[in-house]
């Protein structure tokens, strides 16, 4: 549900995006506009850097009821707003939410579930994302589907469309927001956690659940043995700045910016001015962006078989490269002037493409990476680094896009994700069917993780 209502609240402004802009008079800025796509991600920065400062002293589980109380409150309060700076203070609610769920849900997962299908678990997260993705995107399509193709601005704005209907867009995650917030009463803390804060006998009854009593015997052993005695019960922030463990932030930051800069979010947010220029109208835009959605949940739920037959490194290293690819096919064909549905195939070809290796590969390393001591703050500034460079796509792209035109933005896009290939070939570990606490000791320690 953390992951349903991510994909949701992340992508549903796109599709309100014509709506809310002409409402809130913003057609003649174009930093407002980016501004209103984007303060959500500033909200996600700060859940990011929330959950880091008190999910390891807290628990996993308090703080994603926070994130289901944040959805709920802003869904609703979103879509009531009639002021500008209103609707802005619910998105950054909103992101608030979903900083808090981007980071505690794999993290959670990760943590309950065992070596040889976390690889799939924490796919399966990506695929809820997706289905929230297309949830919104379906939302937003039966909302706007039988607007008028030839309206113009002001018709759109004095319309239901734009008075009333994009405010349902919104509204509508309020639904599974509520759902969320009652199934987290019935989820048991995660057992590292609880080892770490001393409480073994609740830990052991949480492995039990999962494997049985030799399962959970063996993995209690094996966790306390990644922690000393003085950490028990205690953050240790300054571990953050250990060599070996900054080198391992450093690969989970470079993942993050790749995943966001990889160019999939810029189709996400800016899906109207895309198609636009390929030659759609606003309805046939809302229909594709409800295929891209579609090819995206199909593929990722290809990702659940694969990470954990094939590993992790080679679908990164397979979607950096063949994205790469397909991005300076679609600046060509920006460039030559092609229009209609050989754009619409290439994007989704990239879609699909993205779906199966840099969108859930990223976040099964990112829970996999990080020691059983400090992973909550260590994977936020992953997490943080995601929002960042999230936020400068969502705020930055149309400045990129009118200087560099929509060729040359993909073909920027390309150029990132073929730098990012040579980055995974070199430097990126393999962690496929090994222990959170085998991949520790192997990382921070002499022997070297199978690359």
């Amino acid at each position: 549900m953390g992951g349903l209502l991510f994909g949701y609240d992340w992508v549903v402004i796109g599709g309100a995006k014509p709506f809310f802009v002409r409402f809130f008079r913003l057609e003649s800025s174009p930093d407002l506009v980016g501004w209103a796509m984007s303060s959500a991600l500033i909200g996600c920065m700060f859940g990011s850097v929330m959950s880091g400062l008190l999910s390891d002293r807290f628990g996993r589980k308090r703080l994603l009821i926070l994130a289901a109380v944040l959805f709920a409150v802003s869904s609703i309060g979103t879509g009531l707003a009639n002021t500008f700076s209103l609707f802005v203070w619910m998105r950054l609610l909103g992101g608030l939410g979903i900083g808090l769920a981007s980071n505690l849900s794999p993290l959670y997962i990760s943590e309950v579930t065992p070596a040889k299908t976390r690889g799939s678990f924490v796919a399966l997260n990506q695929l809820t994302i997706n289905i929230g993705v297309v949830g919104a995107q379906a939302v937003n399509w039966a909302i706007a589907r039988k607007m008028p193709v030839n309206f113009s601005s002001d018709q759109i704005l004095n319309s239901w469309y734009g008075q009333i209907g994009w405010r349902w867009m919104f509204g509508a995650a309020a639904i599974p927001s509520t759902l969320f917030l009652l199934l987290m009463f019935y989820v048991p803390e995660s057992p590292r956690w609880l080892i770490k804060a001393g409480r073994d006998k609740e830990a052991r009854d949480v492995l039990s659940r999962v494997g049985g009593e030799v399962y959970a015997a063996y993995e209690l052993d094996d966790i306390q043995r990644t922690l000393s005695q003085d950490e028990i019960a205690q953050v240790r922030f300054r571990d953050l700045l250990e060599p070996k463990l900054l080198f391992v932030i450093l690969i989970g930051m470079v993942l993050a910016t790749l995943q966001q800069w990889s160019g999939l979010n810029a189709i996400f947010y800016y899906a109207e001015d895309i198609f636009k220029a390929a030659g759609y109208t606003i309805g046939g835009t809302m229909l594709n962006i409800v295929y891209t959605g579609m090819t995206v949940l199909v593929f990722s739920a290809a990702a659940i078989f694969l990470v954990d037959r094939w590993g992790r490194k080679p679908l990164m290293l397979f979607g950096a490269g063949a994205i790469a690819l397909m991005h300076g096919l679609i600046g060509a064909g920006f460039y030559f002037g092609y229009k209609g549905l050989p754009m619409l195939v290439l994007v989704l070809v990239t879609m699909a493409v993205y779906a199966f290796t840099l969108a859930p590969v990223m976040w099964v390393l990112l829970a996999e990476l990080f020691p059983n001591r400090i992973r909550g703050a260590a994977l936020s500034t992953s997490v943080l680094t995601l929002w960042v460079t999230c936020w400068a796509l969502a705020q930055f792209f149309p400045r990129i896009n009118a200087v560099l035109g929509d060729a040359g933005s993909f073909w920027l896009f390309g150029l990132i994700c073929l730098l990012g290939s040579v980055f995974i070939w070199k430097l990126l570990p393999e962690t496929k069917g090994q222990s959170l606490e085998a991949i520790e000791r192997k990382l921070l320690g002499t022997e070297r993780l199978g690359v």
